[in-house]
């Protein structure tokens, strides 16, 4: 199995809580929609996890298949871990 270095792992552990609070997030704003605050924090957490993932994959790969995360030249779905495995 390929090695990983720490920057791997602290982008993903990155990603996962940002997406966490977007998930949290999602969920009050579905019973509080017209709370301006938490739509505002909604927002900026939606621009960070953006920002991480087009981090992530510039140096990693492609998190999500089906055309949500673009890939390099060659194919980099055959490459291994998967961000599912670590």
């Amino acid at each position: 199995m390929t090695q990983l270095n720490e920057a791997y792992y602290k982008l993903l552990h990155d990603l996962q809580a940002v997406d966490f609070v977007l998930l949290e997030l999602n969920l009050y704003l579905d019973t509080h929609p017209h709370d301006a605050n938490a739509l505002q924090q909604f927002n900026q957490y939606a621009e960070l996890r953006k920002r991480i993932a087009y981090q992530y994959e510039s140096q990693y790969g492609p998190l999500m298949n089906y055309g949500h995360s673009m890939s390099k030249l060659p194919w980099q779905w055959n490459e291994v871990p998967w961000p599912w495995q670590v």
